[in-house]
This record gives structure tokens, sequence and C-alpha cells, in this order.
């Protein structure tokens, strides 16, 4: 088998189900954004040294394909890996599980002051991006409303792993970095 098929040289693609569609569509975007996502997350993964979030970052990285399975169908019957509810509760467990063991919860910090906290930032910020992509998608097509929650709670999740891995942990004092120099 080879890598290269050619039928994209004249920019479009195929949807899981067979659908052609410009390679600059908002549908792609969006599943592109996830993959770029779950990549993110595998990187991150890489600096994190306590298992049990090693073991769940690798769980999410795999429901992410589902979620980009699904974005990347326009006839829904056609793709049966479906997000369900019950994947958006188990994200608000590890939150409700991680967030009463991090310091200064309600303050902006600086972010990345260890290499996992700092990798896990740069996943969550492009979790972010997935999720205003697929809000745009929204806006012309139908979406499966529960990627949206599940992307949204992603986020949060990266969030309060990377605030839990931080190292020393910088809180951002407004007036103070106003009147620093650069």
């Amino acid at each position: 088998m080879k890598i290269y098929t050619k039928t994209g040289d004249k920019g479009q693609t195929s949807l899981f189900d067979g659908t052609r569609v410009d390679k600059d569509s908002l549908r792609v975007e969006a599943y592109g954004t996830i993959d770029e996502l779950n990549s993110s997350i595998g990187l991150a993964s890489k600096f994190v040294e306590d298992v049990q979030i090693k073991e769940k970052l690798l769980k999410i990285q795999k429901r992410l394909f589902f979620v980009a399975g699904d974005l990347a169908t326009v006839e829904k019957n056609k793709y049966i890996y479906k997000i369900k509810e019950e994947d958006i509760e188990s994200l608000e467990r590890i939150i409700d599980e991680y967030l009463p063991k991090i310091e200064g919860f309600d303050s902006f910090i600086v972010p990345g002051t260890s290499r996992a906290s700092a990798a896990l930032h740069v996943a969550r910020t492009v979790c972010r991006r997935a999720e205003r992509r697929i809000l745009s998608l929204r806006k012309q097509e139908e979406v499966n409303e529960l990627l949206i929650k599940f992307v949204n709670r992603l986020s949060d999740v990266l969030y309060t792993y990377a605030r839990y891995l931080e190292s020393d942990l910088t809180v951002m004092d407004f007036k103070k970095a106003y009147e620093e120099e650069l």
C-alpha cells in the first residue's frame, strides 16, 4: 500500500463516509484540529511522570479518535463510535478528583513551570481551538452536541492536570508585571 493516493492533489479529501470536501472546509479544519490535539496530548504525556495521569491521557487520546471520526462523517448513521454522556462524566470525575489538590486555583498563573505542565498547557490551548472550530462548523452543519461538551470538558481536564503538575507556581501579579520593563 502506498501512502500517497494522489486523490487530494486538487485540494479535496474524502470524509469517513466517502463524501468529498475541500481540504480547507470547516469540517476538515475541525477534525484536523482534533488530530493536532491528539498529537499534542501524546507529546505532553511523554513529560508526565504520574502513571495514573499518563494512563488517563492515553484513554483520552483513544476517545479523540471517536470525536474526529464523528466530525469526519456527514451521514451520521455511517459512524457508530460516538462519544457518550458517560465519557463527559468521566472527564468531570477527573476534574473533581484533582481540583482539590491544586493551590491558588482562582488565580491567573504564568503557565508551564515544568515540562509536563507546559506541554499540557499547549495541549489545552489546542483543545480550545478545536472547540472553536467545532462551534464554527455547527453554525453551518449539524454537529453532535456531545462533541462540544466533551471537548469543552477536556480542556478543563488538561488545565487541571497542567495546574496539578506545575512545579513552582508563578501567580500573575498584573500591576507588578505592567510596571516591569521588558
